[in-house]
């Protein structure tokens, strides 16, 4: 009984001390500005483009600009392993100091760069290595930051501190979009589009200095101390977590039954809700920024909220709770989106019939997740022009031989070289809402709270970064819980940046090329609804619940 009233009063919780506030400050300060960093690009990826890949015409350098923003996801699975393993040899500080250091001066070159009309191939050649590094370096980053704040953390407490680790990925996009919004709005789009999208890259110096000098302040982890002071460290983290069953079988369930649903649902709540917003509802790109930043200064405090609730009843049933919730209201949620954002569009989906007439034969796949297809056959060129405009089409199969056709509403609509235009203005005629349309929202920062049509969709929004934070906010606990101390910064790094770098990373893209290829813009959600589902499945079936664990001690037997 005396052993249990100890036991008990070790995990009742108490206030932090002021040791943990700085462990938990030096790792979500440097984490928010890595990830400020890597959103950066995302969002100016259209101004970067144009600076870095001019050579090629608007479309195709549209397309490279996203294809170097995938590079930064596509290496992150590289970047957990080089530095997860360093991690666990040298060291939990040392680490994740050096990974901030790449990031940062990745960043500031990107924003001292000369452009492809200045210094030709060696400019989008540059800019790709720089991407490269800066998703190597988010790839170390996370890891040891989850793990350095798990191992300060008190027993029954380590939900909690490490949600404040979990708040840095939307803050982190939050403090790019505010800094992008305010520098765009103070001098003028012409002078930003030109030069001033480099200032949100060059001002990252401050940050990283900052992040730098609180990081050398601290100390290694208590976890990490003892192991070396035991002499019981692994000599070989990457042979040992995934070259042995026991590990290996750890990190394939933690992949599919937690982060891979956790990666689809936080990247759908935050990114193709962005999209979503901008390219299919065709809202202006100010107007769905300040929209997503309110649901994310709404929504963020639900990160702590759930790691809090997960030292009491388990990591496991919210993060699956969570995968299960969204699935099941991803369609009644973005139709909703729709109808609010875009009610003129909503209305044409239902009374405006747009039909693709072709021989079957002739319509190839239009499934094109990266962008690097050129589409000529009239059936598929037909198709991509008609999801890019947000139509909603169906296909009737015509006889052999025939030429394609799109009908809207019975007028026959010709695919040539002007279709795009044509279809747009014949779109419009039948009901679709032309650009620039009044009942599309438009709203700035403050009157965006005080328009019934923007606090709906606030409101949807926020629903869906709520479903974020029930995922992401205990992953990072659960993450380092199923791993010994011995190979703990390898053995999660790499499922948790699998699971967003490539699950997760790819849905924008993918989902988009499903709505292409069908014709039905809430086709894409299926990815994320599958993906989650069976993290569902399998994280009821496999996953063990380990917030009870005491992982000074655990070792994998």
């Amino acid at each position: 009984m005396s052993m249990a009233a100890n036991a008990g009063a070790a995990a009742a919780p108490r206030p932090m001390t002021k040791e943990e506030k700085r462990v938990i400050l030096a790792s979500s300060l440097g984490t928010v500005f890595e990830w400020y960093d890597f959103y950066l690009y995302g969002s100016l990826a259209v101004m970067i483009g144009a600076h870095f890949f001019s050579a090629f015409d608007p479309n195709t350098r549209a397309i490279f600009a996203l294809l170097a923003f995938a590079a930064g996801f596509l290496v992150r699975p590289f970047g957990a392993i080089f530095f997860g393993r360093l991690g666990d040899l040298v060291g939990r500080k040392y680490t994740f100091l050096i990974t901030i250091v790449i990031m940062g001066a990745s960043t500031f070159l990107v924003g001292l760069l000369p452009g492809y009309n200045t210094i030709g191939w060696a400019a989008p050649v540059i800019l790709i290595a720089l991407r490269m590094l800066q998703g190597l370096a988010l790839g170390g980053e996370y890891g040891g930051a989850a793990v350095y704040v798990a191992e300060h953390a008190p027993p029954g407490r380590r939900g909690f501190y490490t949600s404040w680790i979990q708040t840095t990925a939307t803050l982190g996009l939050l403090l790019s979009l505010i800094v992008i919004l305010g520098i765009r709005v103070n001098m003028g789009e012409a002078d930003f589009a030109a030069w001033g999208w480099r200032i949100p890259f060059l001002a990252s110096i401050f940050l990283l200095a900052i992040s730098v000098w609180i990081r050398l302040q601290m100390q290694e982890s208590p976890a990490f101390k003892k192991m070396k002071e035991e002499g019981t460290g692994s000599k070989a983290p990457l042979t040992e977590a995934f070259g042995t069953w026991k590990n290996a079988r750890i990190a394939i369930l933690a992949l599919f039954g937690l982060t891979a649903g956790q990666a689809v649902v936080w990247y759908t709540g935050q990114f193709y809700a962005l999209f979503f917003i901008q390219s299919i509802l065709k809202v202006d790109l100010y107007t769905a920024n300040v929209l997503i930043a309110w649901s994310l200064i709404l929504g963020t405090g639900g990160f702590i909220v759930f790691g809090s609730l997960s030292d009491k009843v388990g990591r496991k049933p919210i993060i699956l709770a969570g995968c299960m919730i969204a699935a099941l209201t991803y369609f009644p949620l973005f139709t909703a989106l729709t109808k609010a954002a875009n009610p003129g569009l909503a209305a044409a989906h239902e009374n405006v019939k747009v039909q693709v007439v072709a021989d079957p034969a002739t319509c190839g796949s239009v499934f094109d997740p990266v962008g690097v297809r050129t589409f000529t056959a009239p059936c598929d060129v037909a198709r991509r022009t008609l999801a890019t405009q947000a139509i909603v089409y169906t296909q009737a199969p015509a006889p052999v031989g025939t030429p394609a056709k799109v009908t809207v509403n019975g007028k026959d609509v010709v695919i040539d070289a002007t279709f795009a235009a044509s279809i747009a203005r014949e779109a419009v005629a039948a009901g679709y809402p032309a650009p620039g349309d009044a009942r599309i929202v438009k709203v700035g920062f403050m009157n965006a709270l005080f328009t019934t049509q923007s606090l709906t969709i606030i409101g949807i929004l926020t629903i869906l970064v709520i479903y974020v934070t029930m995922v992401y906010g205990p992953i990072a606990a659960a993450l380092v819980e199923l791993f010994p101390t011995r190979i703990r910064y390898t053995g999660m790094s790499l499922p948790y940046h699998i699971g967003n770098g490539w699950f997760g990373g790819l849905l924008p893209a993918t989902s988009f090329a499903m709505v292409a290829g069908t014709g039905d813009i809430y086709y894409g959600l299926w990815y994320p609804i599958v993906i989650a589902m069976m993290t569902f499945v399998i994280g009821m079936l496999f996953v063990p619940e380990t917030k009870d664990r005491d992982i000074m001690t655990y070792e994998n037997k």
